[in-house]
């Protein structure tokens, strides 16, 4: 499925109603991170219509999320203050979600809320667990091709690429807790998947 601008594309329908029904589903906020919109983190992936019901097809960012019935109750609820009193949420793990699938849009707000966005290529790559110190990046594997998970993590408040890992877990499971050498501030880093 294409997405452009954060909005689910609605395919083989010309039908107004399910391009509103898209908008305003990709309009939400996310709960745990406010600035960004359902949209922008890529988790709505479609919008039909089954028995002339409005069907959103959502995929959480991880199997295990806290907020997943807390966006489908506000992706209905959105939609039923528009007048699709009868929306249907859906959820899908497959495929899984990644974040390749924050928008631009989506990486400069959580840049600018104070988030690292991750880098981009993290669903092409193959996800290596290898232990090196806090303190410095860690280098690829002998002979492999850098990855979204090699990248130096840029500061989202003063732009220094020199940060460390202060926790791989942050304020939410999906993200973790790093700090600036440079400016000596911490900060979330939205973990690539």
């Amino acid at each position: 499925m294409v997405i452009s601008k954060g909005i689910p594309e609605v395919k083989g329908e010309t039908d107004a109603q399910l391009a509103q029904a898209a908008a305003l589903a990709a309009s939400v906020p996310d709960p745990e991170i406010p600035v960004i919109t359902l949209g922008d983190l890529g988790i709505v992936r479609s919008v039909h219509r089954e028995a002339g019901r409005v069907v959103v097809t959502i995929t959480p960012t991880y199997t295990g999320c806290p907020a997943t019935d807390v966006i489908a109750d506000d992706v209905r609820q959105i939609l039923r203050e528009h007048g699709f009193v009868d929306a249907q949420v859906r959820l899908t793990l497959s495929p899984p979600w990644t974040t390749d699938w924050i928008t631009a849009t989506g990486r400069e707000r959580l840049r600018a809320y104070g988030i690292a966005p991750p880098g981009r290529g993290a669903a092409a790559q193959e996800a290596v667990m290898r232990f090196v110190p806090r303190s410095r990046p860690a280098a690829p594997l002998a002979g492999s091709a850098p990855t979204a998970h090699d990248a130096p993590i840029t500061c989202p408040n003063c732009g220094s690429i020199a940060t460390e890992q202060l926790s791989a877990y942050g304020s939410t499971p999906c993200k973790a807790i790093h700090r600036c050498l440079a400016c000596r501030e911490p900060f979330d880093y939205f973990k690539p998947y």
